[in-house]
This record gives structure tokens, C-alpha cells and sequence, in this order.
């Protein structure tokens, strides 16, 4: 008899933490259930860093508050070992009064342990997020 991994599958657990947010009703509460309770987010070329489930969802609700409407997906997600996950991510939204559409490509870099988001940085230059990722162009 063949036993199943238990072992998560990263690539897809971090897919479910987008799908969370994506929603139309703003799962919050399911996107939050990805972090760990110490978890840090941080984005160093805005140069914020939030610890602990709290912080960050207060960040993460002021953030699409500004948006009348918001998405983020993946348009790439790697599994690079070690519970390191990087992702690149297509965010578009139109901010609250301008009728502009905007979008973003940024670069995300996941450290997981135990199926939980231990640390979630957000990038806007390659280089900066192979790096954090721990890879080299």
C-alpha cells in the first residue's frame, strides 16, 4: 500500500493564499489562515515590514481599500526548495476616485515552514528578489 506525502504541495498552498484574497468577498480570514502567527511581511523598496498576523492584515485591508477594484495573481510560481516558494505576480486595481487602471508585476518570495508563511517579501527589481530567494542571475 502506497502512503501519501504529507509533505504540503507549496506551489499549491501559496495558489489557495491568492485565491483566498481574490475572492470577491476579500477572504481575509482565509488568507490570514496561510501565515504563521509570528509571520513577517516586509517590502523593502516601499520600505515597510509588518510582524504578526495582526500587523499584516491591517496592512493588507488598507492596501485594497484604496482600490475600488483589486486583483493579484500568479503568473509564475516556483517551488526552489527548502520551504522557499517565489512567485511572479500580476496586480491590477483601479485606486478609489480616478477610474485609471493601474498594474504591477512585483516578485514575491515565500518562506514557509510547517505549511505557514513564516516571512513574505514583495520585490520590484528582479535582482533584489533572486537574491532575497537565495539565487543568483
Amino acid at each position: 500500500m502506497s502512503k501519501e506525502s504529507t509533505t504540503p504541495d507549496l506551489v499549491q498552498l501559496m495558489r489557495k493564499a491568492y485565491e483566498a484574497v481574490n475572492r470577491r468577498d476579500r477572504d481575509l480570514d482565509a488568507m490570514m489562515s496561510f501565515y504563521a502567527p509570528d509571520a513577517l511581511w516586509e517590502s523593502p523598496p516601499l520600505g515597510t515590514r509588518f510582524e504578526g498576523r495582526a500587523a499584516i492584515r491591517g496592512f493588507a485591508e488598507d492596501w485594497m481599500s484604496a482600490y475600488e477594484e483589486w486583483h493579484a495573481a500568479p503568473e509564475e510560481l516556483f517551488d526552489l526548495g527548502s520551504g522557499v516558494v517565489f512567485a511572479v505576480v500580476r496586480q491590477s486595481g483601479r485606486p478609489v476616485g480616478t477610474g485609471i487602471e493601474v498594474e504591477l508585476h512585483p516578485l514575491h518570495v515565500f518562506r514557509l515552514r510547517d505549511g505557514k508563511a513564516v516571512r513574505w517579501q514583495v520585490f520590484l527589481d528582479r535582482t533584489n528578489a533572486l537574491e532575497a530567494a537565495g539565487l543568483e542571475e
